[in-house]
């Protein structure tokens, strides 16, 4: 299974980066997994709604040049859908049964993903109704898929 993480902006913080590039190497031994960081717009502080709208629209043109047509892309947002870390190990089970052998997860920028992100995804996954970071919720994103590996070879997950 190829599992790719397009991202908007660079981890900047130490400690995320080591939580990171843990679940990278744990990863390592389910998954091929690719990185993928796309560079952040510039935000000043008080913009109009329209002005974040076209930073969010130039981000996700970014995005959209990343993302392959044959995988099955999952959008990170807060208005999606929740999912148990079950559900998400069985939804990723059943992808592979339906013969896709990539995942896509998009994670927007500090102004989240504009709505044609959303539009194209497959599926739009909310981890929380709570707002988190880029950073963080990359890191979040990649444990939770480590944990789905685990729970789909029924493997306990402890850390």
């Amino acid at each position: 299974m190829n599992i790719k993480v397009i991202s908007v902006g660079k981890i900047k913080e130490n400690y995320i980066n080591q939580g990171i590039n843990e679940f990278v190497k744990r990863l390592q031994r389910h998954v091929n997994l690719e990185i993928i960081e796309v560079k952040d717009e510039r935000i000043s502080g008080n913009l109009s709604s329209s002005e974040m709208n076209q930073v969010k629209e130039e981000e996700a043109d970014k995005i959209l040049d990343k993302i392959d047509n044959r995988s099955y892309t999952i959008a990170l947002d807060p208005q999606g859908k929740p999912m148990t870390s079950e559900g998400l190990a069985k939804s990723i089970s059943n992808l592979q049964v339906q013969g896709y052998s990539s995942i896509e997860f998009i994670i927007g920028g500090a102004l989240g993903l504009h709505q044609k992100i959303r539009d194209t995804a497959d599926y739009v996954l909310s981890f929380s109704h709570m707002t988190f970071t880029h950073q963080m919720i990359r890191l979040i994103l990649l444990e939770q898929v480590y944990r789905a590996f685990k729970i789909m070879k029924n493997e306990p997950y402890h850390l």
